[in-house]
């Protein structure tokens, strides 16, 4: 549920803090100079944000409750799987609190958008953008054709099925999702050996995280080398794909470039 506010804002909020990755990218785009003072410090990872360069400019917080409240917001922004507690107690404290959900589906962009925009008093700022995102969409989007099989294959063999953002972007750029034919809805692992037997025409996978990782081995794995080698295989930053922005449209755009570099 958007917009669960803990008491009604009658001004745009002066000071705002956001202890969600998703919506620290959302304040940055929508809030106005000053307005915005802190965001998580998971906005500044470039491993899993878009714009972890913009969010040198704030204060970083790990959305401690204490931490946030010292900093005297009037709106807090945050997921509805963020920080439980600390959103608990800001609110039992008097702090007004707006949650988004993750996003679903490329349409949930201009909704998120929206909400931010008005919890802000900068709806004219999202009224753009969500115009900007959806003609960027439209010209991306896949037209007639057949859907070309694609595989998300991620670190302990996580992928992604039905009901998920990912999900979506496959299939607007013309994809079926062999997580979702495998019958997941939303993550879950797949077992290499169904991915294998499945011969995707695209595998597409995150880029590695520096060090080394058990979880990553599996990325090494010669039967998913061999897979690679007889399809076409995509490496792809995770900012790109976690959070409902407008800059989701460059997930959109590598997997419309990828189907079409596919044989028709």
């Amino acid at each position: 549920m958007l917009g669960l506010l803990a008491g009604p804002l009658m001004a745009a909020p002066a000071r705002v803090v956001s202890v969600n990755l998703c919506t620290d990218q959302l304040a940055m785009l929508l809030a106005a100079p000053g307005q915005l003072v802190s965001v998580s410090h998971l906005a500044g990872d470039p491993r899993s944000s878009v714009m972890a360069a913009e969010a040198a400019g704030y204060a970083a917080n790990r959305g401690g409750a204490e931490e946030v409240f010292l900093m005297r917001p009037d709106l807090v922004l945050a997921g509805t799987y963020t920080a439980r507690a600390s959103v608990g107690l800001l609110r039992r404290l008097g702090v007004p609190v707006v949650e988004l959900p993750p996003a679903n589906r490329l349409s949930d962009v201009p909704v998120h958008l929206r909400a931010v925009g008005a919890a802000l008093g900068q709806e004219a700022r999202a009224e753009a953008l969500v115009a900007e995102f959806a003609a960027g969409l439209e010209a991306l989007r896949a037209t007639g054709g057949r859907a070309a099989t694609a595989a998300l294959y991620y670190p302990n063999g996580y992928t992604t099925g039905a009901g998920t953002l990912a999900d979506d972007i496959l299939a607007v750029t013309g994809f079926a999702n062999v997580g979702a034919t495998a019958g997941l809805t939303g993550g879950g692992n797949l077992p290499l050996e169904r991915l294998v037997m499945a011969a995707p025409e695209l595998v597409v996978t995150s880029a590695p995280y520096p060090g080394a990782s058990r979880s990553e081995e599996i990325l090494r794995h010669p039967a998913l080398g061999a897979l690679r080698d007889r399809a076409a295989a995509r490496v792809v930053s995770d900012g790109d794909w976690i959070c409902g922005i407008p800059q989701i449209l460059r997930a959109v755009a590598g997997m419309a470039d990828a189907r079409k570099a596919l044989a028709p």
